[in-house]
Order: C-alpha cells, then sequence, then structure tokens
C-alpha cells in the first residue's frame, strides 16, 4: 500500500514524531505541505494529514495545502499533537476531516495525543507537558497506523 504523510510540525517537532512513528508502520514518506507532490498524493492509497494544534486549531500550513488541493478521491486519516486535551464535542481534527471529505476523501480516522507547549502562558512555566510525545503516545500512533493498513481505521 503506497502511503504519504503531509505534517506540519512546527514549534518543537512533536507533531513529527508522531508521523514518523506513524510512518514506520506504513511504510509511508513523510513530507512538507510545501514538499508535497500532488501528483504522488493522488497516486497514494492512503495519505496522512497532522499538524500541531496552535489556539484551537489545526496549523494553518496545513490546513491551507488541503484547501487548495484539486478535488480527488482516496482514503485520508488526520492527527495532530497538542498541549491541551481535545474537547469532545469539538475535536481539533473535525474541522480537516470535513474539509477532506468535501474534496471528495473518505477519512478513515483520526488520531492525537498531548505534545510539548510553550504558548504564551505556558512559556512562563517553561511549558507543559514536557515528556511528551512520549513512549506510550508514540506506541498508540503505532497501534492507530496499524489499524488503518489493516483497513480498520478508528478514532483515537
Amino acid at each position: 500500500m503506497k502511503t504519504v504523510i503531509v505534517c506540519a510540525s512546527v514549534s518543537h517537532g512533536n507533531t513529527r514524531r508522531v508521523a514518523d512513528s506513524m510512518a514506520q508502520v506504513l511504510g509511508a514518506r513523510v513530507v512538507s505541505p510545501e514538499e508535497a507532490d500532488l501528483a504522488e498524493l493522488a497516486g497514494a492509497d492512503l495519505v496522512g494529514f497532522g499538524a500541531g494544534v496552535f489556539q484551537g486549531r489545526l496549523h494553518p500550513r496545513l490546513t491551507d495545502f488541503v484547501k487548495a488541493l484539486p478535488a480527488g478521491r482516496g482514503r485520508a486519516f488526520v492527527f495532530a499533537s497538542s498541549g491541551l486535551p481535545e474537547f469532545p464535542l469539538a475535536p481539533f481534527t473535525r474541522p480537516l476531516v470535513r474539509l477532506l471529505e468535501g474534496k471528495g476523501f473518505e477519512v478513515d480516522g483520526s488520531f492525537s495525543c498531548r505534545a510539548f507547549d510553550t504558548w504564551a502562558p505556558f512559556k512562563l512555566v517553561g511549558g507543559i507537558n514536557k515528556q511528551r510525545p512520549n513512549a506510550g503516545d508514540l506506541a498508540a500512533a503505532r497501534a492507530f497506523a496499524a489499524r488503518l493498513r489493516d483497513g480498520r481505521g478508528l478514532e483515537s
């Protein structure tokens, strides 16, 4: 199965660590939105889209990239890393999932985990979640990727 992961990891490399863990399981290539090749994405069996969360939203480098994608088809998944927990009624990943579905993708699931965060108020105390994503988070990301590989995508 040909898989590509488009990842916008900006501040501390948290999201890239999650993407790399998933890529190990999926045999995927990880690229930034700027490095992504539209022909490669169109030829992929599965495309992952992930970013860190900034002010309650996935990084605009990723969302702007997805907005600019031509309509297409295929399987996709979404993932995120964030200093704060997701609100169950408004997951960070939901707007991107809807955007991808509007582009014609079948979104097989989403994954998120906590991560080191030094956003404004947290910077005063040296950040929060200093050891995240940790081994457990990365193992959960690999397990999510294995479910996707095996055709059993789920919310995580």
